[in-house]
């Protein structure tokens, strides 16, 4: 793989913008005409960086702006009954790139002539000089592509002069600056297309509305119950804690499978945290806004919205089993295969982690490496000394610190303990983090907790790369078959841009086009390969148990013991094997779904429903305020408001739980003694304490699957 190039980005972004006016080009000159000076003014600023965008052409407040890209001005864009943009946006759509470069819309300045008069009259320059440098605008592979004259300088230059005659190949230090105009203006106009159609729009989800007040319910927070220690747990709690942690991710891959604005909320967080947007190590960044990582962002989107589960289903599975088996050697194996999973979602999460903080709050202490890739993902390396920001900036040092690879599970306490302390004396240092680094950081603190629980309960083995690797080492040949399918998937249709997935249809659509894809290109649906995975894993689990049996009772015949020899995992396959055996599985597989179906049958949906209906909720006598909460949680209208952190820990107080804090902002609210239902429940604080969005529907699917609450469940006093 090469490095992608500036004439690449142009290129990409110019396919994009023509792919958008085809698709919505009617709808957008009829939403765009429509609309108020403010309302177009809004549209305009939503996609610029804080906002600010050109007052007018020889605006000089942003630098080089008004250089590049004068046209783009508040002023004559905004325009009431003005088609200025409209004009802008269809010649740069339907005309190609050389088009573009000779002449702009209605026979206005094409790119190089503006270029090349900014330069001459208001001292535009780039800051190489590119000597010997030189820059092809023909249309077609060549557009955009630059070259050094290393010999027979004269005799080049006399070969290029027809195109120089042209103006077609120019030096690079002003083709440089031309691509950086195309980049800019072909940037801006993908991104207002989006903010238009979302201004017009009347069928998708719409956001939510401004946060309400709950100062009543947080008034009652000093009412609440806090267990100042953790309970002493035994296996059945570590196993319970498992169980809590799969139905939460169960939960979580169900409404991003079901609820478009979750969905569409997952796919932007993995388009944004992509390492493409990391500088490389010249400081090199590829545009933020090109489409064609969208349909990647979605894959990876719903592949981790399934591996999540899949883990932690094969995490209880292993403790129900350890919980049966009495034989010290049988616990060695299973054990040896808890500690390796461990290990498999501490590596998981921490890259998660490393992922957001390095296209977040951590962007400048990260590079992306050229042409390096691992497993089909772009590296991205730390660089600098984190020690550095021990005084300046702690919190940063901190996430760095959780981000090192050196960093494993039993060091990753201190520092997340540290973060939390800081956390407590700093508590607006919290808010300058992003929400997808604070969501990562939970995820984070609830595999180091858990591991950290561990330690008391069970003498748990060292990561070991030999032995019991059953799941680690399928379930990284899996990832590794996805990986390489994630660029290949094109999801334009549905998903460009990405918002686009709020219209009705939209999310089913691509979801659907998803599972045929991996259909054809693996054999069977993504779910069915993970759900395979598990029990083909602990088939072989059971068979190196039945084994180890075999072993001891044959050395004990013969009266000597002799060391146990696990059975040798099965060898690699070769991809069409591998796929041909799927597509035969699936010829005998019985007409149910995955647990990690993606696309829920129509029969599986009836069945949840019916079970909803069939189970009568409980009937709770509470506080006003505290009503308010929950009808707000369990709301099924679209403008479901919002609910403070504060607000929700007292309404539970008021239910008689008790809540025991932990470190990452990661909270299990115990029910009180009589509680038909006396499992607890771990839920994440939310970033700005804000119970908002998508979050209310995570909270109150969680309390609806463990307590069987609904809205009509809590009537005020």
């Amino acid at each position: 793989m090469t490095e992608p190039t500036s004439a690449d980005g142009v290129k990409e972004l110019h396919r994009d913008l023509a792919r958008k006016w085809r698709t919505h080009g009617p709808r957008l000159e009829q939403i765009w005409r429509s609309l108020g000076q403010g309302q177009r003014a809004k549209a305009m600023k939503a996609g610029a960086m804080d906002g600010v965008v050109l007052k007018h052409s020889l605006d000089a407040s942003l630098g080089n702006v008004c250089k590049f890209m004068p046209e783009w001005n508040l002023r004559d864009v905004t325009a009431p009954g003005s088609d200025h943009l409209l004009e802008i946006l269809k010649h740069r759509a339907i005309t190609t790139l050389e088009e573009q470069y000779l002449s702009g819309a209605n026979s206005r300045t094409g790119d190089h002539e503006l270029i090349m008069n900014m330069m001459r009259t208001r001292n535009l320059q780039h800051v190489d000089s590119f000597r010997d440098c030189y820059t092809f605008f023909m249309e077609g592979e060549r557009y955009g592509q630059s070259f050094k004259l290393l010999k027979e300088k004269e005799q080049t230059l006399a070969a290029f002069q027809p195109s120089i005659d042209a103006g077609l190949c120019i030096p690079q230090s002003a083709g440089e600056l031309i691509l950086t105009r195309q980049i800019y203006m072909l940037q801006c106009l993908n991104i207002v297309v989006e903010d238009i159609l979302e201004a017009g729009s009347t069928t998708r989800n719409q956001k939510q509305p401004p946060k309400k007040s709950t100062d009543a319910a947080a008034a009652a927070l000093s009412k609440l119950s806090i267990q100042p220690s953790p309970p002493k747990l035994d296996l059945a709690d570590l196993h319970n804690s498992a169980k809590d942690q799969k139905a939460t991710l169960e939960d979580n891959l169900n409404l991003v499978c079901t609820e478009p604005v979750v969905l569409a909320h997952a796919v932007n967080i993995w388009f944004f945290s992509r390492p493409e947007l990391v500088a490389d190590e010249k400081g090199r960044m590829l545009p933020a806004h090109t489409d064609k990582y969208i349909s990647a962002a979605f894959f990876e989107a719903v592949h981790s919205a399934v591996k999540g589960p899949a883990i932690w289903d094969y995490m209880c599975r292993l403790l129900e089993l350890l919980k049966s088996s009495t034989d010290k050697s049988h616990r060695e194996i299973i054990l040896q295969e808890v500690s390796n999973l461990c290990h498999l979602e501490y590596s998981r999460v921490q890259a998660l982690l490393k992922r957001h903080v390095a296209s977040g709050t951590g962007l400048k202490w990260f590079k992306r490496v050229s042409n390096v890739y691992d497993n089909g993902n772009v590296r991205v390396s730390m660089k600098g000394k984190p020690e550095s920001l021990i005084r300046d900036n702690p919190q940063l040092l901190y996430l760095l610190r959780l981000c090192q690879p050196e960093t494993n599970a039993s060091k990753a306490i201190d520092w997340i303990k540290k973060l939390d302390d800081h956390h407590t004396a700093h508590p607006s240092d919290r808010e300058d983090l992003q929400d997808r680094e604070v969501d990562a950081l939970c995820d984070l603190a609830v595999i180091v907790g858990f591991i950290h629980s561990l330690s008391p309960v069970i003498s748990m083995p060292a990561f070991n790369r030999k032995r019991g690797q059953l799941f680690v080492a399928k379930s990284g040949e899996l990832e590794g078959e996805l990986n390489q399918l994630k660029t290949q998937v094109d999801l334009a249709d549905f998903a460009v841009p990405i918002d686009h997935l709020r219209e009705p249809g939209m999310s089913e659509g691509a979801l659907e086009a998803i599972d045929q894809f991996v259909v054809e290109k693996t054999g069977t649906k993504m779910g069915f390969l993970y759900q395979d995975l598990i029990e083909e894993c602990m088939l072989q689990l059971q068979d190196r148990l039945k084994a180890k049996t075999e072993q001891q009772d044959k050395a004990k015949e013969q009266d000597k013991a002799t060391e146990f020899v696990p059975l040798p995992s099965d060898g690699p396959q070769k991809p069409e094997v591998r796929v041909q055996q799927r597509r035969e599985k699936e010829k005998t597989r019985p007409k149910y779904s995955s647990v990690y179906e993606i696309t829920p049958s129509a029969q599986k949906s009836s069945e949840l429903e019916s079970l909803e209906t069939t189970q009568a909720p409980p009937s709770l006598k509470v506080k006003p305020s505290t009503a308010e909460v929950f009808s707000t949680l369990f709301s099924k209208s679209e403008s479901r408001g919002s609910v403070s952190w504060s607000g929700f820990v007292a309404a539970m107080a008021d239910l008689g739980f008790s809540v025991l804090p932990k470190f990452g902002s990661v909270y299990t609210f115990f029910p009180p003694e009589g509680s038909a239902v006396q499992r607890p429940v771990t839920l994440h604080r939310p970033h700005k304490s804000r119970i908002e969005g998508y979050l209310l529907l995570i909270f109150g699917r969680r309390l609806q699957r463990l307590y069987g609450w609904a809205k009509e469940s809590f009537q005020a006093a």
